[in-house]
C-alpha cells in the first residue's frame, strides 16, 4: 500500500518541529521544498542537509521527493533556461545526500493558446536533462501544474508520450507527479478522480494530495476533503491499484488564504505561517479516510 509523505514547509521552516508533527500523525517520510528560509531546495548546503539526515535518523523517517522549481520559468529564456539545468544538477545531489531518485519538474509557465512549434521547443528543452538524469540515476516527475503548460492528467500523459516518442536516452526516466487539485484550479470538464487519474496512473511515480474548489469566478484550496477532489475514491483506487510510492500532503489551504504568488511560488516564512493548523486538520481528515478503505 501507498504511503504519507508531507512537504515540511506546510508545516514550518524548522525542519526539527515539522519531522515531529510528521512524528505524531505517523508520516515517515517528508518532502523537501524550503526549509530554514531558503529559497529551495537547490540553495541548501551540504552541512544543512547532513542535519536534516540526522533529524531524519533520529525520527527513523526518509525523504521521499525533493519539490524542486525545475522548469517554472518562461519558455524561450534560454538564460534561465541554463540556469534551471543548474537547479535540476543541483537537484540531483541533493536526492542522493537525501536517499531518494525522484526530483519534481514542471514545464515552463504557461503559453497563452500554445502554438505546436512552442509545445516542440518544450519537447526539445528536455533533451538534456533526460541526459542529466540518465547519468545521475535520478528520476523526474512532471507535476501536473495549473499555472505550467501541463496543468492536467490528460495534457501530462500527451506530454510523456511525445517526450518517450522523441527517444531521449533517458527519457524513460521521467515520469508523472500527479496532483488532483491542480487539475480542478485548470478547470477542465474532466474530473480529477476518475478521470485524470486513469490518464497518468501507469506512469505515476509519486502523487500530492491538497484540495480546491471553485467559488464563483474563483478557484479555492480547502482542506483535503472539503473541496471537489474524491479522495476517497482516489484513496481506494490507489490502493486497489498497488500504488506503492508516496502520497505527499501539500496542503496549500490556510485559514487565510494564500496569495496567488505564493501558490505559484511557494516557500519560505510567509508561506509557513500558520501552516502547521492547516497541515493538521488535512492530517487528521486524511487518517479518517485512509481508515475507512477496504
Amino acid at each position: 500500500m501507498f504511503q504519507l509523505a508531507a512537504f515540511t514547509d506546510e508545516i514550518s521552516q524548522d525542519f526539527e518541529h515539522a519531522v515531529a508533527v510528521c512524528q505524531e500523525y505517523g508520516v515517515p517520510a517528508v518532502e523537501i521544498r524550503s526549509v530554514w528560509q531558503k529559497k529551495g531546495p537547490q540553495d541548501l548546503l551540504d552541512g544543512e542537509l547532513a542535519r536534516m539526515l540526522d533529524i531524519l535518523g533520529a525520527a527513523r523517517m526518509t525523504t521521499a521527493c525533493i519539490a524542486s522549481p525545475f522548469l517554472k520559468c518562461d519558455l524561450g529564456d534560454e538564460d534561465a533556461y541554463r540556469a534551471h539545468l543548474g537547479i535540476l544538477r543541483r537537484c540531483c545531489q541533493v536526492a542522493r545526500m537525501m536517499g531518494t531518485d525522484i526530483i519534481r519538474g514542471f514545464t515552463f509557465w504557461r503559453v497563452p493558446d500554445l502554438t505546436e512549434a512552442q509545445y516542440r521547443q518544450i519537447l526539445a528543452h528536455f533533451e538534456e536533462p533526460c541526459r542529466i538524469l540518465s547519468g545521475e540515476g535520478m528520476r523526474l516527475g512532471i507535476e501536473n501544474e495549473h499555472s505550467c503548460n501541463v496543468g492536467t492528467g490528460l495534457e501530462l500523459r500527451k506530454f510523456l508520450d511525445d517526450l518517450r516518442a522523441c527517444g531521449y536516452p533517458g527519457c524513460e526516466r521521467v515520469g508523472a507527479i500527479w496532483d488532483p487539485a491542480n487539475q480542478v484550479f485548470a478547470n477542465v470538464p474532466e474530473t480529477p478522480y476518475p478521470d485524470g487519474y486513469e490518464a497518468v496512473r501507469a506512469d505515476m511515480i509519486h502523487m500530492h494530495v491538497k484540495d480546491a474548489q471553485w467559488e464563483g469566478t474563483q478557484c479555492v484550496c480547502t482542506a483535503v476533503g472539503d473541496g471537489a477532489v474524491d479522495y476517497e475514491g482516489q484513496f481506494q483506487a490507489l490502493t486497489d491499484d498497488g500504488y506503492m510510492g508516496y502520497c505527499s500532503l501539500e496542503t496549500h489551504w490556510r485559514p487565510q488564504a494564500l496569495t496567488e504568488e505564493e501558490v505559484k511560488r511557494p516557500g519560505g516564512a510567509a508561506y509557513s505561517e500558520s501552516g502547521e493548523y492547516a497541515s493538521r486538520t488535512c492530517l487528521e481528515n486524511i487518517s479518517r479516510m485512509l481508515a475507512q478503505l477496504g
